[in-house]
């Protein structure tokens, strides 16, 4: 939990006066924008746009300003979490269920910051298993051909129904142990009929403030 607000508040410092700030959602993000909730009651002027309800909800409740993206250009900078973190700088991301939207803001913006404590650093990403956001339609067809690329996959439930993203979409965890080549991976899951996207974020984060040998470190790609 230390790790999670040391991480997060540190990610404040690349928010400045005027921009348009991508707010991912997460437990370690959580205390970035919070502390961005505290800066703007104390004047600092940016418009924010939520990668989940939840993060949304969060937002209004801390009097953080948010616009859509029919209201701007472009965002300038993203802050989210990660369920793994590779030297490279891939991620696996999803593990809340918001994985479509947090890759739309993060290709959307100037700069993708990263915030992860260090047990989300890993040599070769797949530990954590792979979200995949399906349609609900044929899902188990999609299922079917995650399967015959190597994955073990696995419908997510909530109080024992589909859990369902804040786009109406089930979401599909599958291990397919190591990782290694992460790009041909994404490419070839989001081929399969039915498959929205995956949480395969790749060269897509720009910098990972994280924990390292106990010190605060900021990895730059």
């Amino acid at each position: 939990m230390i790790e999670k607000k040391e991480v997060g508040e540190k990610a404040v410092e690349y928010v400045k006066d005027g921009m348009v700030v991508g707010l991912g959602t997460g437990s370690t993000v959580y205390y970035f924008i919070s502390k961005l909730g505290q800066l703007v009651q104390q004047g600092l002027s940016i418009k924010g746009v939520p990668t989940s309800k939840h993060t949304e909800k969060l937002a209004i409740e801390l009097g953080i300003p948010l616009v859509s993206f029919n209201e701007i250009e472009q965002i300038d900078v993203a802050i989210d979490g990660a369920d793994e973190v590779d030297p490279d700088l891939n991620l696996i991301k999803g593990g809340g269920g918001a994985l479509l939207r947090e890759k739309i803001i993060a290709k959307a913006a100037k700069t993708f910051i990263i915030v992860a404590d260090s047990h989300k650093n890993v040599d070769t990403l797949g530990t954590f298993p792979l979200p995949i956001e399906v349609v609900p339609y044929g899902f188990e067809m999609t299922v079917k051909h995650i399967r015959e690329i190597g994955g073990s996959p696995m419908l997510r439930q909530k109080d024992g129904l589909p859990f369902l993203t804040d786009n109406g979409n089930y979401v599909i965890d599958s291990r397919f142990q190591e990782i290694k080549h992460p790009k041909e991976l994404e490419k070839n899951l989001n081929l399969i009929p039915g498959v929205v996207d995956n949480g395969l974020f790749v060269g897509l984060a720009d910098a990972v403030i994280t924990i390292m040998d106990k010190k605060l470190v900021t990895k730059v790609r």
